[in-house]
């Protein structure tokens, strides 16, 4: 069966018309934790690519109740993007507890150099991590902000552990490229875990 659009076939026994844009996924780096202060993709962020992926694979906290962490680099050697961001998360107890869903206006940032959380309160238990995504769009854009956003699952480090889903977005308001991206927990290492970067054609 064939999907046709305006009088044209896009889509005929599972073949793609070759007249349309697929885009590629092309793994650029990856990095990979042990006991370290930050994972830092400091080079291949350029306008090759109008789109980067990180994807977090069960990266671990040091220290219990920390909150993992972004920051983003325009042009100098700092991690201090001026960004605005938004936070909310939805999440769920292991003692069956009533859900719910949270803004969290602790953790969102209005115009600061300050590093942007993208979860908060990770437990460090030997069985406990994060996983997700974030994604960054048009870093080397010199017009318009830089928007990004994440979606990251974890476990909290309450006493009966919460299953949440963060969810984080904002904006570098900067005029510069995004040149470089920075990921750590504002207090101790990451004792383990992988980001792989990506580049969307």
């Amino acid at each position: 069966m064939g999907l046709i659009s305006n009088g044209t076939t896009l889509l005929d026994a599972g073949a793609i018309d070759s007249g349309i844009a697929t885009g590629n996924m092309v793994l650029l780096s990856t990095s990979t934790a042990s006991s370290s202060a930050n994972l830092t993709f400091a080079s291949g962020i350029n306008s090759n690519y109008n789109e980067y992926v990180f994807k977090f694979i069960d990266i671990h906290p040091a220290s219990n109740g920390t909150h993992f962490q972004v920051n983003f680099r325009d042009g100098s050697s700092a991690y201090d993007a001026v960004k605005t961001t938004s936070f909310f998360y939805a999440y769920h107890d292991e003692g069956g507890g009533t859900p719910a869903l949270s803004f969290v206006g602790s953790d969102v940032l209005a115009q600061s150099t300050a590093a942007a959380r993208i979860n908060t309160g990770q437990g460090s238990d030997n069985d406990e991590s994060c996983a997700g995504t974030l994604h960054l769009y048009n870093p080397s854009s010199t017009t318009f902000v830089k928007h990004f956003h994440s979606n990251i699952a974890y476990t909290d480090s309450s006493g009966t552990p919460n299953a949440i889903n963060a969810f984080v977005s904002g904006y570098c308001n900067v005029s510069a490229a995004i040149d470089g991206v920075q990921f750590s927990f504002n207090s101790g290492n990451i004792d383990s875990g992988t980001i792989k970067m990506y580049g969307i054609l």
